[in-house]
């Protein structure tokens, strides 16, 4: 079993920059890859942000390809939000898969997920 806990969201202006992070905790957490997911008011979740279990690889959504950055250490699952727009305004879940790999896009690929963070962005 994984233990998923986000932090860091909150409300931020346009053009802004956030970090959300997430903590993996378990036995076998290190084992697992780590996505982010978020979903606005009234949408299906959406795909982010991925990243292998041994953090060598990392797949992007296409509306934050260059723009989000994730990365991962010690158990920790960063995602580094730059040029924020108000479109980006969403509950951003993450998610740990056990395959391991980076390329999963399905939520329903992810075993665990975390409660959410919100992220208000004001225009």
């Amino acid at each position: 079993q994984v233990h998923l806990a986000e932090s860091g969201g909150g409300l931020v202006q346009a053009g802004d920059s956030l970090t959300l992070s997430c903590e993996a905790s378990g036995r076998t957490a290190s084992s697992y890859a780590l996505g982010w997911f978020c979903q606005a008011a009234g949408k299906e979740r959406e795909f982010v942000a991925s990243i292998s279990s041994d953090a060598d690889n990392t797949y992007y959504g296409d509306s934050v390809r260059g723009r989000f950055t994730i990365a991962s250490a010690k158990n920790t699952v960063y995602l580094q939000m730059n040029s924020l727009n108000p479109d980006d305004t969403a509950v951003y879940y993450c998610a740990a898969d056990r395959s391991g790999s980076y390329y999963q896009i399905l939520s329903l690929q992810y075993e665990y997920w975390g409660q959410g963070t919100e992220m208000t962005i004001s225009s």
